[in-house]
């Protein structure tokens, strides 16, 4: 399956978890998307050194309306459009990825979305969520496994993507794993990866774009529509891990229990 590669490169490098990039406990409306970047060692993935090409960044202009109305309408002409550029430029073996720590993860998840623009990358295996359970456990939720259907904001030029009970195929890290059971399953940690590079082809990008445009990050309904931020590994928020972990606390900023 496509995407499989760059999941078993970046898993040596997934379980140690968030820390400095990690804003202090906001109130629960207030979930955020941070972005980060990882450029690792031969040795954390067991193969060829990270290098600089690598970005997560949330860009005006790049995304859909903020105020959630009609993309290219008049009435939304002045809204600033943000939405995140997470981009490879170069194999996907390459020991680096770019992504968003998701901030203010609920107990347990009944839904996740996104929505991405169409004809840049949307692999099995990146962008993706990545989940980590109170119990120690990784899935992944991979753009093209989702449940796709067209993005309110702009349907002709942007998908939306959904992974709940209803639909979306979550896979264990190891085969061994429990499955995750949504509204069940309780989290600890939450981000989303893109560690795909130019050298992996989906169905809209057959010769390898290396990025997505994604926009409207979802979790039980509650959207993230705008943020900010660029990580590229020379303006800050660079990950000691492919996930964007540094350390033992969760995204609300707590140890473990």
């Amino acid at each position: 399956m496509q995407g499989r590669r760059s999941i078993h490169i970046m898993a040596v490098g997934m379980l140690v978890v968030f820390g400095a990039l990690v804003p202090a406990l906001a109130p629960a409306d207030s979930s955020r998307a941070v972005p980060f970047v990882f450029i690792g060692t031969a040795a954390q993935c067991g193969g060829v050194a990270g290098s600089h090409i690598v970005t997560s960044a949330w860009l005006g202009g790049m995304g859909l309306p903020d105020n959630g109305g009609p993309n290219g309408d008049p009435a939304t002409a002045n809204d600033p459009h943000r939405g995140v550029l997470l981009n490879k430029n170069g194999p996907t073996t390459d020991c680096s990825s770019a992504g968003l720590i998701i901030t203010n993860v609920p107990k347990v998840i009944t839904d996740l979305d996104f929505d991405y623009r169409n004809g840049t990358h949307c692999g099995a295996g990146a962008p993706r969520f990545n989940i980590e359970t109170k119990a120690g456990f990784t899935y992944f939720a991979g753009c093209a496994n989702g449940v796709h259907t067209p993005a309110t904001q702009d349907p002709l030029q942007w998908t939306h993507v959904t992974f709940s009970a209803a639909g979306g195929l979550v896979s264990p890290q190891f085969p061994d794993n429990p499955p995750f059971v949504f509204g069940v399953t309780e989290v600890k940690r939450l981000s989303i990866v893109y560690d795909e590079g130019t050298d992996t082809p989906g169905t809209e990008d057959p010769n390898g774009v290396g990025l997505s445009n994604i926009d409207n990050i979802s979790v039980n309904t509650a959207v993230i529509s705008s943020g900010s931020g660029i990580a590229d590994g020379t303006q800050g928020n660079r990950s000691r891990n492919g996930d964007g972990s540094d350390d033992n606390k969760d995204n609300n900023g707590h140890g473990d229990d």
